[in-house]
């Protein structure tokens, strides 16, 4: 039963529709807010119920201290839920198992059911096996139903099984486009106890980049699929107030610059102020001047800079992005309305309280990519030339980045990057001789010579063997997607092509692209340069990159070659693109297509030609660049409302094979035990009514000693399945023919799978084992490397429990709930580390692992520690809640000290969650009581 405590129930008459709303000019103090923490007013306002959501949290946040650096915590409850298939089936398959454990404990199945909406969009399956030909998408879709059938089953079972479930079937599109091209509402509503309600779309997602949606003021994170489940069984979320970071932009963008350049330049800018954990609202003069695909781009790469989610506010380009996607008129003047009914409308002129304010003037933003292994290390176009050298060469990122502007000429290079100046150091290095191409710096050239269609081609060091326009951070912006149509068009009038070793695939968000693309004519010339439609979906950004071609992996492999990916995603994580590919960087779509040209890093777009046109005279990448005013045009001709309204008139529709699928009925699942694809978890088995006391972790071995920035990519089960590993030896044995491995992401159903690639990874590097690369570790007090799951079932045989040792930003990446899953599988009690992403950690207290943080200016590294000594963590049993740090006791070799962390359970909500032995179990016995 709702309060109504400040007396903000109100009535918003739009159209001669009457909607019920809580105002926000209710409760004193709310204009001062950003616009972030104003939709989190509204959001206790209209939950208020004096248990869950308490005047006390109200005022708290009317009363938030910009500067504070503890907050007050409040309970959060999202409008709706937003997941793709990775990470949604998962999600289907616990709550499956939910029902089964409610009937087992005597309690009816139906009560696990999603209580607000759950969108689930099959996005992440389809795999680029085939590119460059016609015919690449229907093959590409037809591999992916066939590899998927027993997934896509229980997701058709789970869509006509649960109330307010809905599913978007595989080959339609990307989940965070068609969330922003149609799933988002801004203003949400729905009908209450008396009568129709409307308040701010808020969402939460299983995908990190679910804040793409940020772009057109819809509020929306990433959460693990843990937080997810709990959030569709109606559990409010525990949400400590954040700081607010004001990113005031000015000016426009110049000339020859995407949205791509400004996202890079605003990761790298946020990544330095270090924003995780924090809200970043966008204001100021320059907000009118970014249009609504560019925004979304801004706000898609937030996991990238590490902020919580980036918002735009609501204005006319909010509505005019709104009329052409299709939205009613009705809801466009609703929007309207309560955005200036609420103060939630753009005003340049008003400048709320921030934690912090940064500004970027947008025309000092250059082309630039970025890697070659985090999103954050932008490198200068004018300068990637020279800084790939060095970075081949071993350098840092940031000595590779000087050495470049370096060696860039003064005439090739924009005065007015900032970044450029600042880091124009002098260094001790020898000038770079343009006369004669000699470099500053010696790089490990390795000609080798392969043999394609009958022609000799060299690949070295420095190759680009993928060049892929791929990921909702671009494939959503009509005007980079027009622009590389147009920049291919120009480039196969000329005569250029892409490099034969170069795998060139097109993946787009969805259905609209295409359209467009065929209506502009530009299809055709994309085709030449061999950038054919793949499918639509992740693809690439993934690792669902499929296999090189064959002879160029045959050479990667028998030479070691450090060779390169360009590709317009978001993510570039070690061993995630393509596990023979070492050397990842992100591009805008016209610049994956240069590079496709160029078929090597080496080039320098700036300066060096790609090519011979038909009579023989050199094209330059700014021949065939196209103009602003080009693309406009293109854009204004080609793109317009109905194109979307059609398009997703039958967006649940699914093709033949969508349809045509047998569905059992029931409501509970009848679980296939030969299936290799899905089976039933194990979180619940041994659950009872009551929790069981938690106790000390005595005895502990160290199943994996990990540096800085290990990822959850490092972690999480991710891309193709090797013959060799424990997964494929498992399905080897089930009879799976290594052809049909598939991808870890499609078998994430499969627990016996999953927990055989936790910290698989190609690229991870564990201290235990040095010199080594991989899944491997030691099993201790033994000095025989092994595998971390051979490893991991040794401990669990011997009843030893397991810690992990890690880094800073343990955990950053994409928020993967097998990279908590995996890690609790495999007999990890604590992970101990510098410090930790806000997902990851939170994950790790939902599956009942405890996250331990050394205290400030300690590191496993400065401690001495060797990973070779036993843990023992005490002061967790027979207390009342959980100590804010507890005593690490370290032995080895007969000598023992202790060492004090902090206790990383941040909220009495996550404390709840790790009493309970995880998140699920929580739900379940709430569920029970109800």
């Amino acid at each position: 039963m709702t309060t109504n405590s400040f007396n903000s129930r109100s009535q918003l008459e739009v159209d001669g529709k009457s909607y019920e709303i809580h105002r926000l000019d209710a409760v004193e103090g709310s204009a001062r807010l950003p616009y972030s923490l104003k939709v989190l007013l509204e959001n206790l306002l209209r939950n208020e119920d004096g248990r869950l959501v308490t005047p006390e949290q109200i005022n708290a946040l009317a009363a938030w201290d910009p500067a504070a650096e503890t907050a007050s915590e409040i309970q959060y409850t999202p409008a709706r839920v937003l997941m793709q298939d990775f990470t949604g089936v998962p999600c289907v398959v616990d709550l499956v198992a939910m029902r089964d454990a409610m009937t087992a404990l005597g309690g009816d199945p139906k009560k696990v059911n999603p209580l607000i909406p759950a969108e689930l969009v099959i996005d992440h399956s389809v795999i680029a096996d085939v590119f460059a030909r016609s015919d690449a998408f229907s093959i590409n879709a037809d591999y992916e139903f066939k590899r998927n059938q027993e997934r896509y089953q229980l997701l058709r079972w789970a869509q006509h099984s649960f109330d307010d479930f809905l599913v978007v079937p595989p080959d339609t599109g990307i989940c965070h486009q068609v969330n922003l091209e149609y799933l988002s509402r801004v203003v949400f509503t729905r009908e209450g106890p008396d009568g129709p309600q409307a308040y701010p779309d808020t969402l939460v997602g299983t995908d990190s980049h679910t804040p793409m949606v940020n772009g057109l003021g819809v509020m929306g994170w990433g959460v693990g699929g843990i937080e997810a489940e709990a959030a569709m069984l109606g559990q409010p979320m525990s949400l400590l107030i954040p700081q607010v970071v004001g990113l005031k932009l000015s000016g426009e963008l110049p000339e020859g610059t995407t949205a791509t350049d400004l996202v890079l330049t605003v990761a790298e800018l946020l990544r330095k102020i270090r924003v995780v954990g924090k809200f970043v609202d966008f204001f100021g003069p320059g907000v009118p001047n970014v249009p609504l695909a560019t925004r979304a781009t801004l706000g898609n790469m937030s996991p990238e800079y590490g902020s919580t989610g980036a918002l735009f506010p609501i204005d006319d380009e909010t509505l005019d992005y709104l009329r052409l996607t299709g939205r009613s008129d009705h809801q466009v003047k609703l929007v309207e309305a309560y955005a200036k009914e609420q103060g939630l409308w753009h005003d340049p002129e008003h400048i709320p309280d921030f934690s912090q304010v940064v500004e970027l003037d947008l025309g000092t933003v250059q082309p630039s990519i970025a890697g070659p292994k985090r999103p954050q290390d932008r490198i200068p176009l004018a300068a990637a030339q020279g800084a790939i050298r060095h970075l081949l060469a071993g350098d840092s990122h940031e000595d590779a980045i000087a050495g470049g502007l370096d060696e860039a000429s003064e005439e090739s290079f924009p005065a007015s990057d900032p970044v450029a100046i600042s880091s124009r150091i002098p260094r001790d290095l020898p000038p770079y001789d343009f006369s004669t191409g000699e470099a500053a710096v010696t790089w490990p050239s390795k000609p080798t010579d392969i043999e394609l269609g009958g022609a000799k081609h060299s690949l070295d060091h420095g190759s680009v063997v993928i060049a892929a326009i791929t990921s909702c951070t671009n494939t959503s912006n009509p005007t980079v997607m027009l622009g590389a149509g147009l920049l291919a068009k120009k480039a196969a009038e000329k005569g250029l092509r892409s490099k034969p070793w170069v795998k060139t695939t097109l993946a787009p968000g969805s259905r609209v692209v295409t359209d467009y693309y065929n209506r502009s004519g530009l299809t055709p010339y994309l085709e030449t340069l061999g950038f054919n439609l793949v499918g639509y979906g992740c693809t690439t950004c993934i690792g669902n990159s499929g296999p090189l071609i064959p002879e160029v992996s045959e050479a990667v492999n028998s030479q070691d070659l450090t060779v390169a990916s360009v590709l317009s995603g978001n993510r570039n994580f070690e061993g995630r693109i393509h596990g023979e590919v070492k050397m990842n960087f992100l591009a805008s779509p016209p610049l994956v297509i240069a590079y496709a040209l160029a078929g090597s890093m080496h080039v320098d777009l700036i300066n060096d030609a790609l090519g011979e046109d038909t009579e023989g005279n050199k094209v330059y990448l700014r021949d065939i660049w196209p103009t602003s005013e080009e693309v406009k045009a293109v854009v204004d001709a080609n793109l317009e409302a109905s194109m979307f309204t059609k398009g997703y008139a039958d967006v649940y529709h699914g093709d033949e094979n969508w349809r045509g699928m047998n569905i059992p009925d029931g409501d509970q699942f009848a679980w296939d035990e030969e299936s290799t694809y899905v089976q039933h978890p194990p979180y619940f088995e041994g659950v009872g009514r009551s929790p069981e006391p938690i106790g000390d972790i005595t005895g502990a071995r160290v199943l994996a000693y990990l540096g800085d920035s290990v990822t959850t990519d490092h972690i999480s089960p991710a891309g193709a399945i090797k013959k060799d590993s424990p997964a494929g030896a498992y399905l080897v044995e089930r009879g799976v023919a290594p052809a049909d491995f598939n991808s870890y992401g499609s078998r994430r159903g499969n627990h016996h799978v999953m927990i055989r690639g936790t910290f698989a990874n190609v690229r991870l590097r564990n201290k235990l084992v040095p010199g080594t690369e991989g899944g491997f570790t030691r099993h201790l007090p033994g000095t025989e490397t092994t595998t971390i799951f051979d490893a991991s079932l040794a401990y669990q045989k011997a009843n030893t429990p397991l810690v992990v040792l890690a880094g800073s930003d343990y955990g950053s990446g994409s928020s993967r709930d097998w990279a908590a899953k995996g890690t609790l599988l495999l007999g990890v009690k604590a992970v101990l580390a510098t410090s930790f992403e806000r997902i990851h950690r939170s994950n790790l207290i939902g599956m009942g692992v405890l996250p331990l943080q050394f205290r400030d200016g300690e590191t496993a590294e400065s401690l001495g520690l060797t990973g070779e000594e036993v843990f023992s963590i005490t002061g967790l049993a027979d207390t009342q809640s959980l100590p804010k740090e507890v005593t690490v006791k370290v032995e080895s070799d007969g000598d023992a000290r202790e060492i004090t962390m902090r206790v990383r359970t941040d909220t009495p909500a996550e404390e709840s969650y790790y009493r309970h032995g995880g998140i699920l179990q929580y739900v379940l016995r709430q569920l029970l009581d109800a």
